[in-house]
């Protein structure tokens, strides 16, 4: 198996100045799924549902390479359930509900068939369920990303600095990356978090793109101009996905294929907020996501003749 994410399977009902959905499907674990199957036909996932999960997106999930033996299914439980109101600006939004339901009690289980995984992601969860599978993993993958936010830093961060002493990468936001590292200045963020744990730092700065720090080096990633956010819920996750779909597909993870794997995540995160929830993500067509990887190579490329 290349690729094995550990995230949640979830419902959300959202709320834009675009519109409103009643439950649709959602989860940090679906969203990094759907992104990274653009380059990889095996992987897998960690994660726990309720019997009311729809079976359809299971086979969704299936028909995009993605095994479901690590995905537990507990019957008479309930899916965990978020719902948000998103704010004018997109970018910031208030939450109406959260429900745990069996994500409460989640006990992630590693199934042997994926114990010879290449590379794994850790998606947004509790820091003690992330370190526990790092922990029941018999061989350490050659490279090991997290996905975090300031929640579990305000009540959990002593637990989460165990967890990211163990991983290589650490994707998180830039307003993350400031209360993790207790500086405003990303550069001295991203130096004092690689010296926690991690050796990359990719601080995800939404509309205005994203940094990948690795030692000394830095890249910058232009985030595409749109003419419309419809639902900004699961960029990120889909970025993650994208980003190390790329990487495993690959299996070169350089400073400099790092870069290439920046821009596809950026690609698929743009597709992602055009449409409510997975919508979008179902629909590119290789030749779409080929195009919009080109659309960002244009804005980042130019030359310039010596003063």
């Amino acid at each position: 198996m290349k690729l094995l994410t550990v995230g949640s399977v979830a419902f959300d009902a959202i709320e834009t100045p675009f519109g409103k959905t009643d439950k649709i499907v959602g989860g940090a674990g679906t969203y990094i799924c759907f992104s990274a199957a653009f380059f990889l036909k095996e992987q897998g996932i960690i994660s726990v549902v309720g019997e009311d999960f729809p079976s359809e997106t299971l086979q969704e999930l299936k028909e995009k390479g993605v095994n479901l033996d690590g995905l537990q299914i507990i019957q008479g439980g309930k899916t965990f359930f978020w719902s948000g109101k998103y704010h004018n600006d997109m970018n910031s939004r208030d939450t109406l509900a959260t429900e745990l339901n069996v994500l409460g009690t989640f006990d992630p289980i590693v199934p042997e068939n994926y114990q010879d995984v290449d590379y794994l992601l850790l998606g947004n969860l509790s820091p003690e369920v992330q370190r526990t599978v790092i922990e029941r993993l018999v061989k350490r993958p050659k490279l090991i990303a997290m996905d975090t936010m300031n929640f579990w830093m305000d009540i959990a961060l002593e637990e989460l600095k165990k967890t990211i002493k163990l991983v290589d990468v650490i994707i998180i936001n830039d307003e993350e990356a400031r209360q993790l590292s207790g500086t405003y200045s990303l550069v001295k963020a991203a130096s004092i978090i690689q010296a926690m744990g991690p050796q990359i730092v990719i601080i995800k700065k939404g509309e205005h793109g994203a940094l990948l720090f690795h030692g000394e080096k830095i890249f910058y990633a232009p985030a595409l101009p749109l003419e419309e956010v419809f639902d900004p819920t699961g960029a990120g996750d889909t970025f993650a996905g994208g980003f190390m779909g790329y990487i495993a597909s690959t299996d070169d993870f350089s400073f400099e294929n790092m870069k290439s794997a920046i821009i596809a995540g950026s690609a698929l995160a743009s597709f992602c907020v055009e449409k409510f929830g997975t919508n979008r993500l179902k629909e590119i067509t290789t030749t779409e996501l080929n195009n919009r990887i080109a659309r960002f190579v244009e804005l980042s490329h130019f030359q310039m003749k010596e003063i």
